[in-house]
């Protein structure tokens, strides 16, 4: 009797912890992603923001600050592009090559 109980509250235990998982993965994810031509322009934007901006009146602060907020913005935008990597390259002119 006392191994049925055992067993019974085991079963019980593994049905709930397998349950668990299951209900928690049903919610999605909203996504507020903007779109990376919209974004690309944005950064734009800022830069001759920057750019045009007059900086004699500035403390030295505020332009260290800018610096930064400039070269944020310029790796951004470089990291927008498609990269392959050598090995990449290497697979596709192997792959070129077999079936040429």
């Amino acid at each position: 009797m006392r191994t049925k109980n055992i067993i019974s509250a085991l079963l019980i235990a593994m049905c709930f912890s397998l349950l668990t998982p299951v209900y928690a993965a049903n919610e999605t994810p909203v996504k507020t992603e903007v779109p990376k031509e919209v974004r690309a322009q944005q950064i734009e934007n800022r830069l001759i923001e920057i750019r045009q901006m007059s900086k004699t009146n500035l403390t030295k602060s505020e332009k260290k600050d800018l610096r930064k907020e400039v070269k944020s913005l310029k790796k951004e935008a470089s990291t927008q592009g498609i990269y392959l990597s050598i090995g990449a390259i290497i697979i596709i002119i192997l792959l070129l090559i077999l079936l040429l």
